[in-house]
């Protein structure tokens, strides 16, 4: 829907005033100062910069894994900060998709089992669940390794399962943080068409956490944070 207004989509996420702290070794460390951010559904993002500045930090309080200090986030005008933790668990069930540099898959499965798990927890019956793994697996080039179990599996089909684990769902946002760091060359060009071609297909807003600027360069757009403040790139 696009507001009559202003002529644009309303914002699918829209964080302000986001704050977040560690402490270390007794003291405070401020890691994100107030930073404000505003997505739009089907958006592409990347997060780029050294390690330490707080990249991942802001991932994580975007996918609901953890929670700021201070300020607000709204996703479709929902300030999902004041869900309870069992409705947050629900809405990150829905509405989330992660995709990390380790896969954290689970060895003694198949790559089929793999997948299912986000939709069985959403309480899909076995036979769904499995249609839906089936499908996406496919769409991801894993056609003959269904039954595959994942220590079978080279590392980037281990990273291709991990994405359709992500999107079985069709989840409204994907989070990717580092998902080619530990791919060679050649697979991790297959990710980055892949996420760009899935964005497209499945329409959901991708924010990705990288430090290949190659993979940064296909986003809409590119920020980093310095100081702990949202910087464009």
């Amino acid at each position: 829907m696009v507001d009559n207004q202003t002529g644009r989509q309303p914002h699918l996420i829209s964080v302000r005033g986001l704050s977040k702290s560690f402490s270390h070794n007794g003291l405070r460390v401020e890691i994100l100062k107030s930073i404000d951010l505003d997505l739009y559904a089907g958006e592409t993002i990347s997060i780029v910069g050294a390690s330490g500045i707080g990249k991942s930090t802001l991932l994580h309080i975007l996918g609901t894994l953890d929670r700021p200090d201070s300020g607000t986030f709204l996703f479709q005008d929902k300030d999902v900060l004041l869900f309870d933790d069992e409705k947050l668990a629900r809405f990150r069930n829905e509405s989330i998709g992660f995709v990390f540099q380790f896969h954290h898959l689970l060895p003694e499965f198949s790559a089929v089992e793999n997948t299912m798990m986000p939709a069985l927890i959403r309480g899909a019956s076995k036979k769904e669940a499995k249609e839906s793994a089936e499908t996406i697996l496919v769409r991801v080039g894993l056609k003959d390794r269904l039954s595959y179990r994942v220590n079978k599996l080279s590392g980037g089909e281990q990273q291709r399962v991990a994405l359709a684990r992500a999107l079985v769902l069709k989840p409204v946002i994907l989070l990717a943080d580092e998902p080619t760091g530990n791919l060679d060359e050649k697979n991790k060009s297959h990710v980055h068409d892949l996420l760009l071609e899935l964005n497209k297909e499945i329409g959901m807003t991708l924010i990705v956490v990288t430090h290949n600027m190659e993979l940064a360069s296909y986003m809409s757009r590119s920020v980093t944070i310095i100081d702990g403040q949202l910087v464009k790139t």
